[in-house]
């Protein structure tokens, strides 16, 4: 398993707008086309309007990197910055969970 959490601070409330759609837009093709994709999830963040946590779960690191690949994902990336005045990765191991897989 790999995953990580991305946190996205946008411009102001229009943008927000903006990237919602664009996050719809692109979640809606992870769903479609990637099965190695296990957990894509995207958040709001309560008291901090123009944030947002993406929890992103792969079945290993291909996975991720095949969801790099994927012209989507490119899409994604190369608008982003158009919404996003910062953001931060951060790379997990995963330990315990519910409703993951395990590593065997």
């Amino acid at each position: 398993m790999y995953a990580l959490v991305v946190k996205f601070d946008l411009f102001d409330a229009e943008k927000a707008a903006g990237f919602d759609q664009l996050v719809a837009d692109t979640v809606k093709s992870i769903t479609e086309y990637e099965p190695g994709t296990l957990v894509y999830a995207t958040n709001t963040v309560e008291g901090e309007p123009l944030s947002r946590i993406f929890y992103e779960v792969y079945r290993d690191r291909e996975a991720f990197e095949e969801h790099e690949r994927q012209p989507h994902t490119r899409r994604f990336l190369d608008q982003r910055n158009e919404y996003v005045a910062s953001f931060r990765v951060e790379f997990l191991t995963p330990l315990v969970a519910k409703g993951l897989p395990t590593a065997d």
